[in-house]
């Protein structure tokens, strides 16, 4: 099969902190039929590897390159705290000039370029979806923020949540909280407003006749959990087992799916943050805890409902068998506990006592604000070891399906387990689109060229695999290391998250690293270590010296 003449539109819709098993597709018991749609009619990938947390992974999915060469070295939080990495090129806290956008690229090639949701690429007009290729954009510029935008202030007049600013923009003006629509739900607006700019491209003969790029960052299902209390309800008991239970029943459903081996070792749960085992907690905490998951699987459902209304649309317009959809998470389930992060610690505990209500009866509604912990994060990631912010595959290997009428048979309503990243994005829409990157020149400044590779020719029958079978990809983060070549995996884990020593996994056979083959197969840990030496000085990656790896927000307590 060959690429189409005709350019395709892209859909490009991202959920936040969203673990492997959390939809339908992937083994749920949540509720999401519109998934459950597009990976019937498309493809779902068991081998796709984004960043350990949300920004680096935005920034690669934008850039086709790595996140230390693509700003991002570090989440902004992180960067604006340290100085250590304040001042080196890649740690800019934004996507920077260095990379040629997605939707630069696009822009420039006459595709339309709409966005609606987060953006988590800087938080200035300089560095907004307006400045970097998004012909309309409706963006809340931060990591995160509250679901119904409720923002207490402080005698100062200040938000109440000092690291999450509620920052929205539309094009390139600023919005006060209440020049946002109303009534506001995140998942609800942000498909409300790339409906509103489907639909104004519609309206226009020039716009309609070109090709589309649509992105749909959601916030959900990050904290703060919040979601209809109605369809928090259609989720009471289901939970009650606990996160042990949950895991075991995800784990059995993603085997039965053929998406993982049957034989599979999973991952045993790590007791992070010195949590206590469910069977200890009293029958009022798990009561609490079941409600918080409870409000998790409303949020997803509910995002799900809002990528069915954006799909029936394009279909609706005629427009869906020319739209290639790929719907992905940015990272891991979050486990954090955020009181526990030196980050926010003892000053959001205060603030969450003094603004908000958490009680039972309250706890998802617009004046709450919680997350789920640990526990629940890792019955997300099964059969994988831990969750958002490592660098294990628990943090890094996300659920990602592509739908298209151009993909190969051999793939529609499989799954395929290549490797892939997300940095891969990037270079497959622009040889599906028949454009090539810009180089290493584009508008009139230096940039980088992609390190992804292109899956077109995968996807459309023309190659049996992406990258080499020795290709060599690297990440880092939160002083967290990891280098992969092929099947095989080596990790570096600090104290006191780790063994503060390299650890060696075959991925193959051991998907959820609990076999370390560091000492059985040393020749081998110690090529992969000469090409992490080798991924550094290519990057340029700040290695932090331990004792400033206390900065990192993630891990044991």
């Amino acid at each position: 099969m060959t690429i189409s003449l005709k350019q395709p539109n892209f859909l490009v819709i991202v959920a936040d902190d969203l673990g492997f098993s959390d939809t339908g597709p992937y083994g749920s018991e949540i509720s999401t039929p519109n998934l459950d749609r597009l990976a019937k009619g498309g493809v779902r990938l068991t081998g796709f590897h984004t960043a350990s947390a949300c920004s680096p992974t935005r920034s690669m999915l934008m850039s086709g390159t790595d996140n230390h060469l693509a700003g991002l070295g570090q989440m902004a939080e992180t960067i604006n705290r340290a100085p250590v990495y304040q001042g080196n090129p890649g740690y800019e806290g934004i996507l920077n000039d260095r990379v040629a956008a997605l939707p630069e690229i696009l822009k420039d090639n006459g595709y339309v370029t709409l966005m609606s949701g987060k953006w988590h690429l800087g938080l200035t007009k300089e560095s907004s979806p307006w400045a970097r290729g998004f012909d309309k954009s409706f963006a809340l510029l931060p990591g995160a923020g509250n679901h119904y935008a409720f923002e207490p202030q402080t005698e100062d007049g200040t938000s109440a949540i000092k690291f999450l600013p509620p920052l929205y923009m539309e094009n390139d003006k600023f919005l006060s909280l209440k020049e946002l629509p109303q009534p506001f739900y995140s998942s609800d607006i942000f498909a409300s407003k790339l409906l509103q700019y489907l639909g104004e491209r519609q309206a226009s003969q020039e716009e309609k006749s070109k090709p589309f790029f649509a992105y749909l960052p959601f916030t959900a299902p990050h904290w703060p959990l919040q979601a209809d209390p109605k369809l928090v309800e259609k989720y009471k008991g289901v939970y009650d087992q606990g996160p042990e239970v949950l895991r075991e029943k995800r784990l059995k459903a993603l085997i039965e799916r053929g998406l993982v081996d049957e034989n599979v070792t999973p991952h045993p749960v790590v007791n992070t943050f010195k949590t206590k085992p469910w069977s200890e907690w009293s029958q009022e905490e798990k009561r609490y805890s079941s409600k918080l998951m409870e409000i998790y699987a409303a949020m997803v459902e509910q995002m799900d409902t809002n990528i069915g209304r954006v799909i029936s649309q394009l279909e609706s317009d005629g427009e869906l068998d020319d739209t290639f959809v790929l719907f992905m998470s940015d990272n891991g389930a979050e486990g954090a506990l955020l009181e526990a992060l030196p980050v926010m610690g003892d000053q959001i505990s205060k603030v969450i006592a003094k603004y908000y209500d958490n009680s039972y009866e309250n706890v998802g509604r617009a004046n709450s604000f919680t997350w789920y912990g640990p526990q629940w994060a890792q019955a997300g990631t099964a059969p994988s070891s831990m969750y958002k912010g490592w660098i294990t595959e628990g943090g890094i290997r996300c659920p990602c399906i592509l739908s298209h009428p151009s993909l190969d048979s051999k793939l529609k309503s499989g799954s395929t387990n290549e490797f892939t990243t997300v940095m891969d994005v990037l270079p497959t829409f622009l040889e599906l689109a028949g454009l090539k990157h810009p180089g290493k020149q584009f508008r009139g400044r230096p940039v980088l060229t992609p390190r992804g590779k292109s899956w077109a020719g995968y996807i459309l029958g023309s190659q049996t695999r992406i990258h080499e079978e020795d290709a060599i990809t690297g990440w880092e983060l939160f002083g967290q290391q990891a280098i992969r070549q092929g099947d095989w995996k080596a990790v570096f884990i600090p104290e006191p998250m780790g063994p503060e020593k390299w650890q060696l996994y075959n991925l193959k056979t051991d998907p959820g690293e609990v076999e370390d083959l560091a000492e059985a197969e040393k020749e081998r840990l110690e090529r992969l270590v000469r090409y992490w030496a080798d991924y550094v000085a290519e990057t340029g990656t700040v290695l932090v010296l331990p004792e400033e790896r206390k900065l990192n927000g993630y891990g044991p307590r």
